[in-house]
């Protein structure tokens, strides 16, 4: 299945995306995509819903506006460093353990909303990341358990503020966690419709120029390992999301560095799941 939140800005609806394109509104029958949503058995009764022919539901206008596809997350932890290429790019040694940090969820946003340049940001920039949505309350768990611990996959770009987040003492979080840093659709995907996250192209363009073209099999840390590592460190609850990583092609790593501006447009996609899309815009 294809989940969907769609509706104006925090009053999001639950919906889903047929397999022909078609976003069917869902909220007769599903308060939201939250914690409960996935602790309570929520998928299969969306599956069974959907499987009966979405009885009841509203057919949308395509063009509707879509939000994340899950209501804001107690956590939304990132992986640094994950891909050797932008490892390198970034400077410093390849990790020998992930790189944890967390982002503010305050900087989740919908798929195709604009990107906000906070006031004082000089170097903004993007990275494509395979993010994982929690299905069911993991705590130490093992990796060949893992995946049976996820509800699917979605997009997420991990927009970071390079200044404050190498130049500013402190942690990274600082330059990840503004508002709108964290834009995620235009779906989640059930791992019963994407059996292998370490299958996919990654890719972003900026302007229509191809900038990252990665694979996620490239992930030094992949996705089993990840959430088995995390669940030691911290209780992850249903609709907690993980970002991955990103491959390299990053405007930090270019030379010289290409960062984002005002008007600028960020297309990102992953395989078997879709694309998203930003417009930078100044902060008012």
């Amino acid at each position: 299945m294809k989940l969907i939140r769609h509706g104006g800005e925090g009053h999001e609806d639950p919906g889903v995306m047929l397999d022909d394109g078609s976003l069917i509104d869902a909220s007769g029958e599903f308060l939201d995509y939250d914690e409960a949503f996935f602790a309570c058995g929520g998928l299969d009764s969306l599956k069974s819903w959907v499987d009966g022919g979405c009885i009841g539901g509203i057919r949308l206008d395509p063009e509707t506006r879509l939000g994340a596809p899950v209501v804001r997350p107690s956590k939304l932890v990132c992986v640094g460093k994950n891909y050797a290429d932008h490892a390198k790019e970034f400077g410093g040694e390849v990790p020998d353990e992930p790189v944890l940090f967390m982002k503010a969820t305050t900087s989740c946003c919908g798929p195709f909303d604009d990107v906000v340049l906070p006031h004082g940001s000089t170097k903004l920039d993007y990275e494509v990341e395979l993010a994982l949505v929690v299905g069911r309350t993991a705590s130490n768990v093992h990796e060949a358990d893992a995946l049976d611990y996820l509800a699917g996959y979605t997009v997420m770009c991990d927009y970071s503020e390079r200044k404050w987040q190498k130049e500013h003492c402190g942690q990274w979080m600082k330059g990840k966690s503004a508002d709108t840093f964290a834009p995620m659709g235009p779906c989640l995907v059930t791992t019963d419709e994407l059996k292998n996250p370490q299958s996919l192209c990654l890719w972003t363009k900026v302007n229509g120029e191809k900038r990252q073209n990665g694979w996620s099999g490239d992930m030094m840390f992949p996705v089993a390992f990840l959430v088995s590592y995390i669940s030691k460190f911290m209780t992850l609850l249903p609709g907690d999301v993980i970002a991955t990583g990103t491959p390299a092609g990053v405007g930090m790593g270019m030379v010289p560095p290409r960062y984002l501006s005002a008007g600028d447009y960020v297309e990102l996609g992953i395989e078997g799941i879709g694309h998203i899309r930003q417009r930078v815009i100044p902060s008012v």
